[in-house]
């Protein structure tokens, strides 16, 4: 059995390029819209532990594996430690267990790899115009988000950093990337500063992270023509931004209809059905693989993309992600089949 520690993971995703991670979960997808009676996801199973609730969420992808991701969401706001996860890899063939590895950053990854890809189908980056991204939180998924997408668009000139408080994760962030792309802007503020309806006002593209129950900011400070990803709330009584605002969208696209309908509090609340729900799978096609790292390829599929934009009558477009137990299947054997290539990692033998 192989065994991936946090920076283990780090060092192996670290040779995956922007575009490889958006394949990745661009094949989920896909076969989620398309091949899903062999795609297996079962909703997550969630048992609560005096400080956490933890998620249980087994998946199996035909020809490419089988895992259980395991994550434990703290229930204590205070608790700003991050969330703990690991992923148990299944050899297909044996039935044993091949791999375990620390997912913390996995599920930030691939999520921020969702975003992008669903972002990049409605704006592709070049005819997109984002020159701002507000962002809303400061833990791993906004870190990963904020990179993917100054990855993808390089029209992206400013980013402001919306959290709570202005605390030492925030800072550590900032600093973070603010030697990574010296290019930049970047803006730190709190939930509570006065300049954070003008930061909303002006963005082109807003992504929120959070464990909100409530709207963080009102409908009438998005600007037309914005794009929203929302990629915190994971049940009904959550959300992050309010119904007017869903009401407003030209597009919902959203990562799963079936999970979205349970567990997307915001699409609850204003009572979308799963009819006017959009999978990011349905907005895709299979293209000719041109690249050893992508061994599957894929390719916007523009005339359908074209009659979803082009049949609504919002101004705004939203991506919504409850996140899926398939995305940490791909992911997670990338990850494991690239650390064997690399050799890192501990192998345990005899495991069983």
């Amino acid at each position: 059995m192989l065994v991936l520690s946090a920076e283990q993971v780090s060092r192996v995703t670290a040779s995956f390029t922007t575009h490889h991670l958006q394949t990745i979960v661009a094949r989920v997808f896909f076969s989620l819209s398309h091949d899903h009676h062999e795609l297996v996801s079962p909703q997550r199973t969630a048992i609560d532990m005096p400080e956490h609730r933890v998620l249980f969420m087994p998946a199996r992808i035909p020809d490419i594996g089988t895992t259980i991701k395991v994550v434990s969401v703290p229930l204590l706001s205070a608790d700003i430690r991050g969330i703990p996860a690991s992923t148990l890899v299944l050899d297909e063939k044996s039935g044993a267990t091949k791999a375990l590895v620390n997912a913390r950053a996995l599920t930030a990854l691939r999520t921020a790899a969702g975003s992008v890809l669903a972002t990049v189908i409605l704006h592709p980056p070049a005819t997109a115009k984002f020159r701002h991204l507000v962002a809303f939180g400061a833990g791993l998924q906004i870190s990963s988000h904020i990179r993917q997408f100054l990855d993808t668009y390089p029209s992206i000139v400013r980013i402001t950093i919306i959290n709570r408080t202005l605390n030492a994760r925030l800072a550590a962030l900032l600093g973070d990337l603010q030697r990574e792309y010296p290019s930049t802007a970047f803006v730190a503020l709190s939930s509570s500063a006065d300049e954070l309806e003008a930061a909303v006002r002006q963005a082109d593209c807003i992504c929120c992270a959070t464990s909100s129950t409530s709207p963080l900011f009102p409908s009438e400070w998005v600007r037309p023509g914005t794009h929203v990803v929302l990629v915190g709330s994971y049940k009904r009584e959550m959300a992050e931004v309010d119904t007017a605002l869903i009401t407003r969208a030209r597009a919902v696209v959203v990562d799963s209809r079936a999970a979205c309908a349970v567990e997307a509090g915001e699409l609850i609340a204003a009572g979308v059905p799963q009819a006017a729900m959009v999978e990011v799978g349905e907005l895709l096609r299979r293209a000719p693989a041109d690249t050893e790292e992508d061994s599957w390829a894929w390719e916007p599929d523009a005339p359908r993309v074209s009659e979803l934009l082009s049949a609504g009558t919002g101004d705004v477009t939203i991506f919504k992600t409850v996140g899926l137990g398939a995305q940490d299947v791909a992911i997670a054997v990338a990850t494991v089949d690239r650390a064997m290539e690399m050799g890192i990692g501990t192998t345990v033998p005899d495991f069983e």
